[in-house]
């Protein structure tokens, strides 16, 4: 049998694999967070992994308010850094493959074509650098792991955007939503869908090689103002989106402009058929209403 170590498991990610797992009967899921498990001490992970046999680690877990990262850079550091340098020890020592999940933020969002693995990382937050860093102890330690990157994710567990645009289109008439920051939504069922999809393939190919980083969001472009009024429009709520920029809309840390994920790889090495952005509101925004 299978067993999947989930970290982080009361996050997004984690609650929608955790929703997937009843679907595998013959997979072992261990899902864990702080209170079960501390990352960020590797004597923790290593009492915790002794006499269990985990073949995939599914790292969920992270620090991800990327304005509290900018008051709070020693939690950010040890959650987004430090924690995956564990993970990756532990990993290495114990023949676990690592499935790890990194962010659009590691790069400066100064392009202008959607950036793909290749491209030169420049975090322009600590949010990102810390991400950044997170990777790097992860390739250096562990190469046989997977690394996704996603942007913008949302589900209706925990805090994201779609459900604070929810809430505040059924309490106000007008909002000011940022018109010049550009990537696109990842709906967080879907992403938790191809994570067990890459662990199928796995199983079954015992010659892979094509470790490494990969780029997943759905598919198609927005601007936050784009993602807002859509959100409005699905949920038949009456609330008027206002355009603003980012000069108006002052936050402590610097968001990328433009991050949009260049997904060529993922779709090519694991053969993904990856919907688009539009179409997966209405599924997240029904099964928040159920």
């Amino acid at each position: 049998m299978t067993n999947i170590l989930v970290t982080g498991s009361n996050g997004q990610l984690g609650s929608e694999i955790k929703e997937l797992s009843k679907n595998y009967p013959n997979i072992q899921f261990v899902f864990t967070d702080i209170e079960e498990l501390d990352i960020t001490s590797i004597a923790d992970i290593e009492s915790f992994a002794a006499g269990k046999e985990f073949n995939y680690l599914v790292n969920c877990a992270a620090y991800t308010n990327v304005d509290g990262a900018e008051e709070n850079k020693e939690m950010a550091e040890l959650l987004n850094a430090e924690a995956v340098k564990n993970l990756a020890t532990i990993s290495k020592q114990n023949n676990i493959v690592p499935i790890h999940v990194s962010t659009d933020y590691v790069f400066s969002g100064k392009g202008f074509k959607p950036y793909s693995e290749e491209e030169q990382t420049e975090p322009q937050s600590v949010y990102g650098d810390t991400k950044l860093k997170g990777e790097n102890y992860l390739q250096e330690i562990c190469p046989n792991h997977i690394t996704i990157r996603t942007s913008w994710l949302y589900s209706p567990f925990g805090k994201n955007f779609l459900k604070t645009m929810l809430n505040l289109g059924k309490e106000r008439d007008e909002l000011q939503v940022v018109t010049d920051q550009v990537g696109t939504p990842t709906y967080a069922y879907d992403l938790a869908m191809y994570i067990m999809h890459i662990i199928e393939r796995l199983e079954k190919d015992n010659q892979f090689e094509d470790f490494g980083i990969y780029h997943y969001s759905n598919e198609g472009v927005c601007s936050w103002f784009d993602f807002a009024t859509e959100i409005q429009i699905v949920a038949n709520n009456k609330c008027k989106i206002n355009s603003t920029d980012s000069e108006s809309f002052k936050t402590l840390a610097k968001r990328p402009h433009y991050s949009v994920l260049n997904k060529s790889k993922i779709k090519h090495i694991f053969e993904l058929d990856i919907p688009h952005w539009r179409g997966r509101i209405s599924h997240c925004i029904n099964r928040i209403k159920s």
